[in-house]
């Protein structure tokens, strides 16, 4: 049997379409389920996680026109953003571009991923302008006072991902994991959502194409094409949305060995046209084979493992204060790559739930595992000896890949997203 968008769509529009997230799809394939094209129309993939390729695209007001003729260099938060290509003359405003990577002159854990959040929660951001003249102009600014920001994505969405861990006893600073990486052999962190995550369920691009509408942090966007340094094997997307449209949950700033990144979420609806689109969409965490590189050098091999990890793995830590030794200063707080961790005032340790992106660190880093969670072991064969370690971190969240693409799902069945 074929149908098309136009066929699901009417579906859709009557109230009898099937929609189901993938995780659901997954569900059922598991539990034994004969699923056929009869069966579901519409499936919505989601993944989450630190996405470099990230720039936020803003027109700022900064002063009143002729204020000063333009701008030189712009400093949001202490976060360098770059000015042009429009050099708005005069008009005491300017377009900047802000990389999701790059870092606050005076703090290199704060970052273009944390002023993406404060701007969407509406907090005051302070504006730094130095003009051709080197006179200096400062102010503040609220999204609100913004009237064009957007997000756009070089590289986001990768199908194919690289796990890591260090062979060696020396200490690696990366952007893998949220402190230098220990060694050897002793801890491994990976990305990716899995079978859950929209290219390796339309691995053959046959939907998830220029055009192609998507959600990028809960906010309507397109897709432009395949991303920067995207490949046939290893494909993922450029995408744009507005900002002012986003919601902060599935955005922010993510601490790293080297500085402070950015996390986004993405959710793509995959029509159910035929068998092929339906095979696609049955792929497993078991039968996704993931490389596990030297985090020395991330090119160099070491194994391959795949992302079965994610079964039945926690996608939250739980917190047992009554194994709290109150130490200064906690671990958890000081590594908690999203600053989901605070001490209260009683010097026991609290988690807020909506802010936690589930990597796991907190464990890690804790003595006494007062934050618990299970991110599963992984084994695998080096030098003729087999391998038994625990994921350490995890810079993908699969719990907001599931709830960006809940939404989808949500905004598919009410008619507020049309395929």
């Amino acid at each position: 049997m074929t149908k098309t968008i136009e066929d699901i769509q009417q579906k859709l529009d009557s109230g009898d379409a099937v929609v189901l997230t993938a995780e659901e799809l997954k569900n059922k394939i598991r539990s034994g389920d004969d699923i056929t094209v009869d069966d579901v129309d519409v499936v919505t993939c989601g993944t989450s996680g630190v996405m470099s390729g990230t720039s936020l695209l803003l027109h700022l007001p900064v002063d009143k026109p002729g204020s000063f003729n333009r701008a030189k260099e712009v400093y949001l938060n202490g976060v360098p953003a770059y000015p042009g290509p429009c050099p708005n003359e005069l008009l005491g405003t300017v377009d900047v571009m802000v990389y999701g990577t790059n870092h606050s002159d005076h703090d290199e854990n704060y970052g273009g991923g944390f002023l993406i959040k404060d701007l969407l929660q509406h907090k005051d951001i302070d504006v730094i302008v130095i003009d051709n003249e080197d006179n200096k102009i400062s102010t503040t600014v609220n999204i609100d006072d913004i009237p064009y920001a957007k997000i756009f994505g070089t590289r986001m969405a990768f199908k194919n991902y690289t796990a890591f861990t260090n062979p060696i006893s020396k200490a690696q600073k990366t952007i893998f994991n949220v402190s230098p990486m220990e060694g050897p052999y002793n801890s491994l962190s990976f990305s990716g959502c899995g079978d859950i995550n929209p290219l390796q369920n339309d691995p053959e691009q046959r939907i998830i194409k220029t055009g192609t509408k998507v959600l990028l942090n809960g906010a309507q966007g397109l897709i432009l094409g395949n991303g920067t340094r995207s490949s046939d094997e290893k494909p993922n997307l450029s995408i744009i949305a507005d900002l002012k449209d986003m919601d902060p949950h599935y955005v922010g700033g993510f601490k790293t060995g080297m500085g402070a990144e950015v996390f986004d979420s993405v959710a793509v609806p995959i029509p159910v046209l035929d068998d092929n689109i339906l095979e696609n969409l049955k792929v497993l965490n078991k039968n996704i084979p993931l490389v596990l590189a030297n985090i020395q050098g991330r090119h160099l091999p070491i194994s391959t493992i795949n992302y079965a990890m994610w079964d039945n793995a926690d996608s939250r830590p739980i917190v047992n204060n009554d194994s709290c030794f109150k130490c200064i200063p906690c671990l958890p707080e000081l590594y908690c790559p999203v600053n989901a961790f605070h001490n209260s005032q009683n010097g026991l340790i609290e988690l807020n739930l909506d802010d936690c992106f589930g990597c796991g660190y907190c464990q890690t880093v804790c003595p006494r595992e007062v934050p618990s969670i299970n991110l599963n072991k992984v084994s695998f064969e080096v030098e003729g000896k087999t391998r038994n370690i625990e994921v350490s971190c995890r810079q993908s969240d699969k719990l907001r890949a599931i709830e960006i693409a809940t939404q989808l799902k949500n905004e598919i069945i009410d008619g507020s997203f049309t395929l």
